[in-house]
């Protein structure tokens, strides 16, 4: 199989897209530089917020700027396009149209692995502004699986560790994140998505790859990423050595 070269529009959060990357090198199976994956990132911060403009569309709209950076990357090569950002999704139907490569759709794949996986209740832990949308109720609804929203007050807790914690560059006190989590398990979740790529940092810091509940929508792309263009996945028991 020709081996594809994938772009990735990052700077959505850009903590968020360099663990993107780090994550498809050590899951692409390869003994030495030349077998890994070509990809080109372009961490693009001037991207507007996504939830932001979700919740209050006077607000400047993100999809001009990702659309040409999509544009940029396949000028530059790319053979398909990745976005670590769950909320930017909302988008994906515009931005698919006004890209000439394919862009990987990080929810569906998502949905697909919680199905994979045996999930049948799952939590969905993301912004404000995926949970409006219900991009991940309808996708996972979709695959035969019930999905679970958080009441506002746990909402407002998740937000905060997003924005206030992950985007601020602080580190999540374990606490904090057990407290959000023990509520989506007390309302009977078997499995919960980490539905937005900032929580998949807190994965990682926390090391919550001990516990089975978790599927992180930042690994999957990367996965899908990685087999989508040509190369094998190492299944790591850990989320990075």
């Amino acid at each position: 199989m020709n081996k594809k070269i994938l772009g990735i529009i990052g700077g959505v959060g850009p903590l968020a897209t360099m663990l993107l990357g780090e994550v498809i090198v050590r899951r692409t199976k390869a003994s030495k530089d030349q077998e890994h994956m070509h990809f080109i990132i372009d961490n693009d911060t001037r991207i507007p917020d996504r939830t932001a403009f979700i919740l209050d569309n006077t607000k400047e709209n993100p999809a001009p700027f990702i659309i040409q950076d999509a544009g940029k990357l396949v000028s530059a090569g790319a053979d398909v396009i990745c976005i670590p950002c769950n909320t930017a999704h909302y988008f994906y139907e515009e931005l698919s149209d006004n890209t000439a490569v394919p862009i990987l759709h990080m929810i569906r794949e998502t949905a697909k692995k919680s199905r994979a996986v045996g999930a049948k209740k799952i939590g969905i832990l993301g912004t404000t502004g995926t949970l409006s949308t219900n991009l991940y109720q309808t996708a996972l609804l979709d695959e035969g699986l019930e999905p679970y929203a958080p009441n506002e007050e746990i909402q407002n807790e998740l937000m905060a560790v997003i924005y206030d914690y992950v985007k601020a560059g602080i580190a999540v006190p374990a606490e904090k994140w057990q407290h959000i989590t023990n509520s989506f398990k007390a309302a009977g979740c078997d499995h919960l998505v980490l539905g937005c790529t900032e929580l998949s940092v807190v994965y990682k810091e926390l090391g919550l790859e001990r516990d089975a509940c978790y599927i992180d929508a930042l690994m999957t792309l990367a996965d899908t990423a990685i087999e989508y263009c040509g190369y094998e996945v190492i299944d790591l028991p850990q989320y990075v050595k």
